[in-house]
């Protein structure tokens, strides 16, 4: 199964851009997967772990070994048989001839338990994906808390200065600009707890490459800006592709293949044996041989067998069990999307734009002296608090988009919405 890495792009709304090449350059989030795609040690495992199944394919497709043999008999005794005088010598060549298909069977055993490594390995990327892009998904937010910050600044700094000019026409006492002061420092407070996750999210979202003392930059994106999605329906129906399901059709053909060997095992194989023997005292040649065959083959096997019956008949609910769960998951994640994706449409059209209008026309009555200044300060962090919100929401409906990519392993094709109207930072 194959996932395209910009499907997972997709669900951050971000632009692809170049590898950074040097100090503060942007990183795309394509490029983030190709990073890690190329050297995360998780990935890196299933080389050696496919070396490893290949040996085990070739020793499964080697046939019993064929033995060679040499005995002497009635040498060096005493009387008659005392030095060579009596001795024959016998040479011989024995092997085992396998029955029940048992070579198929192993054969089939390898080849199963390869097949199975890579949709193992689609699925260990899948996963790996999907925590690139919440590592990315955490940058563009705290980015995004940055630029929210920078616009509570700048109307906090316009409340200062009204604060000292009607403290200068003597229509506001002092205590008004200290209160104004002490919101626009947390403003810068909020500022800063930003750039710290900012910082924290970069090392994080580095740590998946290794790389130790990260400096680039995101690029500057709308995480409000969020795509249609199929319906759950829809969305349903490709759960049977993701590779979480698709790993136990694998593990079936594995645990069928081991059914089978079991099977093999209640035919005996035959032990046989051929060769020459010289005859001293005629100084004639003879041949020898011999067949030999285990009894009880049969009941022996069968506790294996009614062992890999019931590991086979133990997967079928496994499936069944694990689909019920990814059904659960990814109803929760489409609710939570469209719940978050009304969210932030609707402080978009409704909410932020009433509110800036408020809050624009709050501080011309405050400066016409109509108001006072907690009218206005109220309005100003009501449509910062709205901002938040909305990122907030944002935010959720990304990291929902993001699960349900992860679990259904299909990129998305609708174009993301675009955030052109309303009161967006």
């Amino acid at each position: 199964m194959s996932v395209r890495l910009a499907a997972l792009a997709a669900l951050v709304a971000v632009s692809a851009i170049a590898w950074p090449a040097h100090a503060a350059d942007r990183l795309s989030l394509d490029e983030a997967f190709a990073r890690v795609a190329q050297t995360h040690p998780d990935l890196r495992l299933f080389g050696a772990r496919q070396d490893i199944l290949s040996a085990d394919l070739e020793r499964a497709a080697l046939r019993p070994a064929w033995v060679a043999g040499a005995s002497i008999e009635n040498a060096f005794g005493t009387g008659e048989a005392s030095g060579l005088d009596g001795a024959e010598l016998t040479l011989s060549l024995a092997s085992v001839l396998e029955r029940g298909g048992k070579l198929d069977a192993r054969r089939t055993l390898a080849q199963s338990r390869i097949d199975a490594l890579a949709v193992e390995r689609e699925a260990r990327r899948l996963d790996l994906l999907a925590e690139v892009a919440r590592r990315y998904l955490a940058m563009v937010a705290a980015q995004r808390q940055q630029n929210i910050a920078e616009l509570d600044i700048a109307q906090r700094q316009r409340a200062v200065a009204g604060a000292r000019h009607r403290l200068q026409a003597g229509a506001s006492p002092e205590s008004v600009v200290l209160t104004a002061q002490a919101a626009l420092a947390l403003a810068e407070l909020d500022r800063a707890r930003a750039e710290q996750r900012f910082a924290a999210a970069r090392q994080h979202l580095a740590a998946l490459w290794g790389e130790r003392a990260p400096t680039f930059d995101v690029v500057a994106a709308d995480p409000t800006a969020l795509p249609q999605v199929a319906s759950f329906a829809q969305l349903t129906s490709t759960l049977e592709q993701t590779p979480e399901l698709a790993q136990f059709v694998g593990e079936r053909r594995i645990r069928e293949a081991r059914l089978q060997l079991a099977r093999a095992d209640a035919k005996a194989d035959l032990d046989w044996e051929v060769g020459v023997r010289r005859l001293q005292a005629t100084d004639d040649m003879a041949l020898i041989g011999s067949i030999s065959m285990p009894l009880g083959a049969s009941r022996r096997a069968q506790p294996e067998i009614r062992a890999a019956e019931a590991d086979l008949t133990a997967l079928e609910i496994e499936r069944e069990s694990k689909g019920l769960s990814l059904y659960s998951t990814l109803a929760e994640a489409h609710g939570r999307y469209l719940t978050a994706r009304l969210e932030v449409d609707r402080l978009r059209t409704d909410v932020l734009p009433k509110l800036a209008k408020a809050e624009a026309a709050a501080e011309r009555a405050y400066r016409a002296g109509a108001i006072s200044y907690l009218e206005w300060a109220q309005l100003q962090s009501e449509r910062t608090a709205a901002r938040k919100q909305q990122l907030d929401a944002a935010l959720e409906a990304q990291r929902a988009l993001i699960e349900i990519q992860r679990l259904t392993g299909a990129p998305f094709v609708a174009a993301p919405a675009q955030a052109t109207q309303g009161d967006t930072p």
